[in-house]
């Protein structure tokens, strides 16, 4: 700080001659000075002991997670903590996930790597931190690529990540029909000889960790397979070929490459079941022939019903051809009177009668 001029002046009086007794007016500039000095103090202590009581309690809360991450070289620093505090991000989730990643030797880099940045930022997003980190260590162990953003992209499109890279390391069997889904147990297919086969099928999958995003769920893959065993059945001969070789369906059926587009890339398919059903192509013909015999039925009854009808107008037709003979009797007498009369007839021996 500047000294006024005249306490420079008045500490000049002293230092030259010690004798010298400060007067009333050299006694303010210097009590002033005093009490400006005095307030400083006071404030940068107010100041220090404030800092030192947010430090102290920041320290109290987050000290055990700095030291924590410091012992684990998970790169936590403490700002980054009391950031945490402010943005309400949970930093024992956060450490929790570095010190897993530092100790599995993933990549915890600020640049490129599983940051605190990036950890905050899927937290804030609603995506479960633990549940993808789990995923990039098991990933990890099991030498499948799967970097921090995919996983991160999975999780928040609803799609567990964890399950799905344990499905591809330990592939997943669905049944084909699946009875908690269509509530049916087996397949029906019918061969050309028309007889039904009830068939059930096992259907081994693993996820495509590609396709994860935007791929078809498992409803799509047990349709694709259903639709496909019923085709391949349908174009047998007969059941008996079915019977006898049933990987003939399941080749056919991995040779359609129904797993394009969807969450999953089929292992293999296997026939669990085979059941000979109805013979649907005898039922068939005997319900055709049945309608074929009801429709010839139905045509018989109406031409009897023609004949019948044809017959009461014959009998109308006599009956009126009997009227009109009837009438034409009826006139032959009156002619006969009239000819009398006029003398157009004549007696056998040629007088008139």
């Amino acid at each position: 700080m500047l000294l006024a001029p005249s306490s420079v002046f008045a500490a000049d009086l002293f230092a030259a001659d010690s004798t010298v007794v400060p007067t009333a007016a050299m006694q303010l500039p210097l009590a002033a000075n005093g009490a400006f000095y005095a307030a400083l103090i006071a404030i940068g202590t107010l100041v220090f002991l404030i800092f030192v009581a947010v430090m102290g309690f920041f320290l109290l809360r987050y000290g055990k997670l700095w030291v924590q991450a410091y012992m684990s070289v998970a790169d936590v620093s403490l700002p980054s903590l009391i950031r945490m505090h402010f943005t309400k991000v949970n930093p024992n989730v956060i450490v929790q996930a570095k010190v897993m990643s530092a100790q599995a030797g993933l990549d915890i880099g600020r640049k490129a790597g599983i940051s605190t940045r990036r950890l905050e930022a899927h937290y804030l997003a609603g995506g479960n931190v633990m549940n993808i980190i789990h995923a990039i260590i098991a990933a990890a162990r099991a030498e499948i690529p799967l970097d921090f953003d995919q996983a991160a992209a999975i999780d928040l499109a609803g799609r567990d990540v964890l399950d799905a890279v344990q499905t591809s390391v330990y592939p997943k069997v669905i049944d084909c029909p699946d009875p908690s889904r269509s509530g049916k147990t087996t397949l029906s297919a019918i061969t050309k000889n028309g007889i039904e086969l009830r068939v059930r099928a096992r259907v081994t999958v693993r996820t495509n960790l590609e396709q994860l995003i935007g791929g078809a769920t498992e409803d799509t893959v047990i349709a694709r397979v259903g639709e496909a065993i019923i085709s391949s059945i349908g174009s047998a001969e007969t059941h008996f070929k079915v019977l006898e070789n049933p990987d003939m369906i399941t080749r056919v059926v991995l040779d359609r490459g129904l797993d394009a587009q969807t969450a999953f890339e089929i292992v293999s398919i296997d026939i669990a079941d085979i059941d000979v059903g109805e013979n649907i192509g005898a039922r068939l013909q005997s319900d055709q022939a049945e309608a074929d015999t009801r429709v010839a039925q139905a045509e018989a009854e109406s031409r009897r019903a023609e004949a019948v009808a044809q017959e009461q107008q014959m009998r109308a037709m006599v009956a009126s051809n009997k009227a009109h003979l009837v009438l034409a009797e009826a006139e032959v007498p009156k002619a006969m009177a009239e000819a009398f009369r006029a003398g157009r007839i004549s007696a056998p021996n040629g007088s008139a009668i």
